[in-house]
């Protein structure tokens, strides 16, 4: 068991990094990928420094460590960029409301239509005759509901 420990050297490493990026190909996580670029610095290092086997595997812990925090950073990075931009992803609707309209065919049994830019959406809310305008006060995926102005 010592021996393979103390055979590791930098090509090992450069292999077991590249195997490991080869294994992210077949199997997309984004997991192995950074276990294969730990594996890769350390190979890298092994071949610059030529450390100890026990400070290789401590490097390629460390370097695998912090790549969990790094990647959750980016994964997350991008959507919070995205969202400070447009508050409304994925959340369109919201946007609409305290928006007013006009009914396009009136509020009968609760139920009603408008049209909003090219599109007639369903709204909800008390009886109102067509042609009224109303103004949208809440909206829950594509449930408009309305009020009268």
């Amino acid at each position: 068991m010592t021996a393979m420990f103390t055979a590791l050297g930098a090509w090992n490493w450069l292999i077991f990094g590249f195997v490991l990026m080869g294994l992210e190909l077949l199997a997309p996580g984004v997991f192995l990928f950074w276990l294969g670029l730990a594996a890769l610095l350390v190979g890298l290092l092994a071949l610059l420094l030529e450390p100890g086997w026990q400070v290789q595997i401590l490097l390629f812990g460390l370097f695998a460590a912090a790549a969990v925090p790094l990647w959750r950073r980016m994964a997350r990075g991008g959507d919070a960029e995205a969202h400070a931009t447009n508050p409304f992803l994925n959340r369109r609707t919201d946007a609409l409301v305290g928006r007013e309209f006009t009914l396009e065919k009136p509020i009968e049994g609760g139920v009603g239509t408008v049209r909003i830019d090219d599109t007639v959406w369903r709204v909800f809310g008390p009886d109102t005759p067509a042609g009224s305008r109303v103004r949208i006060v809440a909206a829950d995926g594509v449930k408009l509901t309305v009020a009268a102005v």
